[in-house]
Formats: C-alpha cells, sequence, structure tokens
C-alpha cells in the first residue's frame, strides 16, 4: 500500500464522517500508511437557496471531487452512492463498496412518532422529489415544504418549529451517532428509497491497480451487486439524484430481487414494480426492470417531470 494516500471529500459533518471512517479502516489495516482528508466544496454544497431539482445537472455533489481525482490531487474519492451518477468521467471508477448502512428513509419529528400521525395541514420538510411524490401520495393532506442545508442545519430547523417533521437518511444518521433522532423508518413499501442509498462508494482512477488491489479489504459483494442492480435501473432510466425515482434490492441465496418506482411530483401517479433475477444477472434486472415500468406509461411521467421540474 501507497505511504500517504489522499482522499477527497466534501466538507459536510456527514461526508468528513464517512471518509474518516475510510481513513480509519486503510490506517488500522496498513498501520505504515498516512490517510489525509482533503475537503472539496461542490456545486451542490454552494447552491442551498434552490431546489436540487432547479440546479440541474447530474453530479451536483461529486464532479469537483472527480476533477480533484483525475488531476491527481486526490487518490480516491468517498461519496455516497446516491449522489453518484451512473455516468462517470473516463479514467474513473467506483471499484469499492463497503457494507451497506440502512437504506430507509428516516421519518424526524419532535412530537409526533409517524408520518400517520401528522395531523392534517401538518408542515414537513424535504428537498427530495422522490420523497415528495411518495408522502403526497401517502398523506395528499400534507403541506410539503423544500428543505436545504446540512444535516444539522436541516435538524435545527425543526427543532425551531420551523417543520413539523423532517425526512433524512437513516444511514447518515446512523454514522453521526445520532440515532436517537429517528423517531421512526419509512417501511420500503411506503416510501422506496433512493438509488444506492445508504451504500458508500469509493471512486478510483482505473491506472492505480496497487490502490485498487490494496482496498478490496473493504468491499462488500452483497452490497455490490444489490446496488448494481439498482444503478442499471437509473441508468436505463436516464436519471439523476433529483428525479422522483427509486429502487431497492435485496439478495435472497442466489437471487437479487429488485423494486423499481417511477412517479409523478404531485404523487398521483406512482408506477411500481418488483422482479427477480440470478445474482450473476443483476445489472440485466435493473434495465429489465426500467423497460417495464417504461413501457407502464413511465416515460410520459418522466418527461413531464423534467418539463416542468428540471428544466
Amino acid at each position: 500500500m501507497k505511504a500517504t494516500i489522499k482522499i477527497g471529500t466534501r466538507a459536510s459533518l456527514l461526508a468528513v464522517t464517512q471518509s474518516t471512517w475510510v481513513k480509519n479502516q486503510i490506517e488500522a489495516q496498513y498501520p505504515q500508511t498516512s490517510v489525509e482528508l482533503v475537503k472539496i466544496t461542490t456545486k451542490g454544497d454552494k447552491i442551498l437557496d434552490v431546489p436540487l431539482a432547479k440546479v440541474g445537472g447530474k453530479g451536483l455533489f461529486v464532479k469537483e471531487i472527480e476533477d480533484a481525482l483525475l488531476a491527481e490531487q486526490v487518490d480516491l474519492a468517498v461519496h455516497s452512492m446516491k449522489d453518484v451518477p451512473t455516468d462517470l468521467p473516463d479514467g474513473l471508477h467506483v471499484a469499492i463498496v463497503p457494507a451497506r448502512e440502512i437504506p430507509q428513509d428516516a421519518f424526524v419529528s419532535v412530537h409526533y412518532k409517524t408520518v400517520d400521525e401528522l395531523p392534517q395541514g401538518a408542515t414537513i420538510g424535504t428537498s427530495s422529489l422522490r420523497r415528495k411524490a411518495q408522502l403526497a401520495a401517502l398523506r395528499p393532506d400534507l403541506n410539503i415544504e423544500d428543505l436545504r442545508g446540512n444535516l444539522d442545519t436541516r435538524l435545527r430547523k425543526l427543532d425551531e418549529g420551523q417543520y413539523d417533521a423532517i425526512i433524512l437518511a437513516g444511514a447518515g444518521l446512523n454514522r453521526l451517532g445520532m440515532q436517537e433522532r429517528i423517531t421512526s423508518l419509512f417501511s420500503p413499501e411506503q416510501m422506496l428509497p433512493a438509488i444506492g442509498q445508504g451504500s458508500l462508494g469509493l471512486e478510483l482512477r482505473k491506472s492505480d491497480t496497487e490502490l485498487l488491489e490494496g482496498m478490496q479489504f473493504l468491499h462488500d459483494q452483497k452490497t455490490a451487486v444489490t446496488v448494481a442492480a439498482e444503478r442499471a435501473f437509473l441508468l436505463r432510466l436516464e436519471g439523476g439524484c433529483q428525479v422522483p425515482i427509486g429502487a431497492h434490492a435485496t439478495k435472497e441465496g442466489e437471487d437479487v430481487t429488485l423494486t423499481g418506482l417511477i412517479a409523478s411530483v404531485d404523487g398521483t401517479q406512482i408506477l411500481r414494480e418488483t422482479q427477480t433475477a440470478p445474482l450473476e444477472q443483476a445489472e440485466e434486472l435493473g434495465k429489465a426492470l426500467a423497460e417495464t415500468l417504461l413501457g407502464r406509461g413511465g416515460k410520459t411521467i418522466l418527461d413531464e417531470v423534467y418539463r416542468t421540474e428540471i428544466s
């Protein structure tokens, strides 16, 4: 292993915590190696007064880090997989996928235990079109408001009473040791997670075979297979992380089962389907499931989303 490794990371508390975990794992595995975190501000971190869907483009939270990788300013990048586009720059690959944290979305509230307990007209905060759509389908009587900022900022706004509840990724709260803030978890049946939610991806230069070999100890094949199925679903839909698309895969014996969703932003149209295939066909499963939903009207829904929300 190299004597020194530089990890590119966003500067947010969660991103630094995730990257610090990787740093600690590497240094425990290779005591002679020194690991440095290089904090990089991305476009998504800079624009906080506009809903992410309106910012447009893919890779809002990874592009600047990938640029640093390509310029050899850092040796690897640690990403939340749900932020990573399916089309990567030439010369880079997400080659190491550690074991996944919980994929579910978390309901967080000071006064209410579940989304069902919220009174009519209550205000709930999220910046995700995927969450907005499924919330609107679950509780069309709620007032769904945009919520941006890092995790601490979102929790502060909740505690100040600006929202009756907010939705966050359960994995992020767990990784920060803030499990007590999770009031309840949405089941995948209630709210399908984002593609790759709860998993990390370590992005490297393809030419850096030494680092790739040395990082294999962090790779979890079960997570890699399930995330590959989800990302193949997203790739076929040509979607980014800011569109109302969800998917969740599970490994069951020698098979992978994938549930996918395409929704209209207002939640009036929800297309959902589950299919199963052998593990070695995980990516083909993702593409096939996407084709099924596109054929059921998903293309019309997504065309409308891109026309009204993204443009």
